[in-house]
């Protein structure tokens, strides 16, 4: 895993990561994340997330931020760039539970659409929602890099190969090659598929202006 760089820009930037997994330590395993220790794991995503994002960028994490308890949680919350928007994943609802956790972050949702000008955007959710989305993106986490993955990317396959629709969508799992434990702006996701290093590995073929509108449902602004 290689540390994140910062980008100095002129205009702020959005990011996106699901299944952080903070304290988690059946994680580590699962995921086989190249990390000795639940702590070193910690700092690593907490340091390249600050290397990556600034102060006034803002920061969607598409579900499972943490395992810790809400105390420990907050203090990391607080420790991380950006302004946070959480799309709820199924890990996440006894944190949501602690008013504190639902302050820092600046809308809670379980599902937003990102617009962007000429009627394209993003789709967030935790959990994939394969489809042709004509012209958009579909950014999710929840299936890490396990069987439900491969069939996401089977159907992403199957959907141009038999039927020419594009599937745009896109595992932002903190875990998977082309995130490295990092928050990424939809460009650097888009990028690095094109990239060696960030390719899909599976059994099959295979920075966005702060200020964009977006929908969303179920929404819990500052904690209320």
């Amino acid at each position: 895993m290689r540390p994140a760089e910062r980008k100095e820009e002129a205009s702020l930037a959005y990011f996106f990561i699901a299944d952080t997994h903070f304290g988690h330590e059946n994680a580590l395993a699962f995921d086989n994340r190249p990390f000795k220790t639940i702590e070193e794991h910690d700092r690593a995503l907490t340091e390249n997330w600050n290397n990556a994002v600034g102060p006034e960028d803002e920061v969607f994490v598409l579900g499972d931020i943490s395992w810790h308890n809400a105390t420990k949680t907050n203090e990391i919350l607080r420790a991380l760039n950006g302004k946070k928007h959480l799309i709820v994943g199924n890990h996440d609802k006894r944190l949501l539970k602690n008013r504190e956790f639902q302050s820092l972050f600046l809308e809670i949702a379980d599902y937003k659409e990102l617009t962007f000008p000429q009627g394209k955007g993003i789709v967030l959710s935790h959990y994939p929602i394969p489809c042709h989305y004509y012209g958009w993106c579909h950014l999710y986490g929840h299936v890490h890099i396990s069987f439900e993955w491969n069939m996401m990317e089977r159907v992403k396959y199957e959907m141009e190969a038999l039927y020419d629709k594009p599937c745009q969508m896109f595992n932002c799992g903190a875990m998977i090659d082309y995130m490295d434990y990092t928050p990424r702006t939809l460009e650097e996701i888009l990028e690095r598929q094109r990239k060696p290093e960030g390719a899909v590995k599976l059994l099959t073929p295979m920075r966005l202006g702060a200020g964009m509108p977006g929908r969303c449902c179920t929404v819990m602004a500052n904690g209320l």
